[in-house]
This record gives C-alpha cells, sequence and structure tokens, in this order.
C-alpha cells in the first residue's frame, strides 16, 4: 500500500470514528452513565475511598483474587462392585474391584480376554 493511499485510509477511518463519537455524544444512556460515574468519584472522594475499597465491601472473595467459581459439588463415584472370576481349568477364584491383578492380567494373557470376561460370575 503507498503512502498516499494509507494516508486517505487512516483519514476515511478517523471520519467514521468522529461520527460514531458524534452519535454517542448525543445518546441519554451515555449521558447518564457519565452522570452516574461522575457521582460515584465524588462519593469516593468524600469519603476516601478507592473502587477496590468498594470491591473488597460488597464483593469480598472477588477483592482476594480468587473469586469464587460456581461449580457443581464433586459428586462421590459410584463405588465399582466386586467381580469374581472362576477358571475353570484350575478351578482356581479371583476377586478384584478393578482389571488391575496380577492373577487376572496373567489368564488375559494366557487365555484372552474374551474368554477370560467369560468366566466372570453375575
Amino acid at each position: 500500500m503507498s503512502i498516499i493511499q494509507e494516508y486517505r485510509h487512516i483519514e476515511a477511518e478517523i471520519e467514521a470514528l468522529q461520527k460514531r463519537l458524534e452519535s454517542l455524544g448525543g445518546d441519554d444512556r451515555l449521558q447518564k452513565e457519565l452522570e452516574f460515574e461522575e457521582k460515584l468519584r465524588n462519593l469516593l472522594g468524600e469519603y476516601n475511598k478507592s473502587l477496590r475499597d468498594v470491591i473488597a465491601l460488597i464483593d469480598p472473595p472477588a477483592s482476594s483474587g480468587k473469586a469464587k467459581v460456581t461449580t457443581q459439588e464433586k459428586t462421590k463415584r459410584r463405588a465399582r462392585s466386586t467381580k469374581v472370576y472362576t477358571n475353570p481349568h484350575t478351578g482356581e477364584r479371583v476377586e478384584t474391584k478393578g482389571g488391575n491383578h496380577k492373577v487376572l492380567k496373567q489368564w488375559k494373557s494366557e487365555h484372552g480376554s474374551v474368554e477370560v470376561e467369560s468366566w466372570l460370575q453375575g
């Protein structure tokens, strides 16, 4: 982009922003907010307080930097049920709540996972 194009582009942006500023200047909502801000700052000055003091007064957790995050209470995990496997070849019995049992792993490596799962007793 040449310098003259950049200049005209910036000039157009400034003009658009000035129009936006003028339209906001006539907005009643802006006037009310500016009035509120001015009154609030005067009140803070009268009592020698800062915005942080007001926030700490109104919302203490937010002022400590540890804003309370709304999370659901941690739900307790459902207790695992005990599974009983009986090896039909040896008659050996294994009771476990998980699949990380030493003997169960050995059986699965020897006989296959599908066959060992068929040994599960209801």
